[in-house]
């Protein structure tokens, strides 16, 4: 099995919660079309508190204002292949911000251990292994 090790691009999507993508809710769509394009990895992360654009905070705090709390999906994978997503981000993302981030993804020594101290290689631009129900191995 290949894992992502090394270096990688980090993309951070940043909407609101309540923001939707044909009567769906747009950091699942997001996800959704991480996974049909073979990334690595999603996840999507709701923040306590925040504002954008608009400069209106929105927190959890207050509850007139915690229907549209901010969003952050974050996607790491190569750099040829997140670069390649972004046009579809195009199409879905209409308000908020995108943004990406150079980093180095490593595994945990408890990993390493596991694997008698030997790294496992770097991802290669090609698509890997999936599983019975079509996800993709790291």
């Amino acid at each position: 099995m290949t894992r992502l090790t090394g270096r990688a691009l980090r993309l951070t999507v940043f909407v609101g919660e309540n923001d939707t993508w044909h009567h769906k809710p747009l950091y699942s769509e997001i996800v959704h079309r991480a996974h049909a394009a073979g990334l690595a990895g999603a996840s999507v992360f709701r923040g306590v508190e925040g504002f954008g654009a608009s400069s209106l905070i929105h927190t959890s705090r207050l509850l007139s204002l915690s229907e549209d709390l901010p969003v952050a999906v974050v996607i790491v994978d190569t750099e040829p292949r997140v670069r390649a997503f972004l046009p579809q981000l195009d199409e879905l993302v209409t308000e908020g911000l995108v943004t990406l981030d150079d980093c180095e993804v490593i595994l945990p020594q408890s990993r390493l251990r596991s694997t008698g101290g030997t790294p496992t290689t770097s991802r290669e631009d090609t698509p890997g292994e999936t599983d019975a129900k079509g996800k993709r191995s790291l």
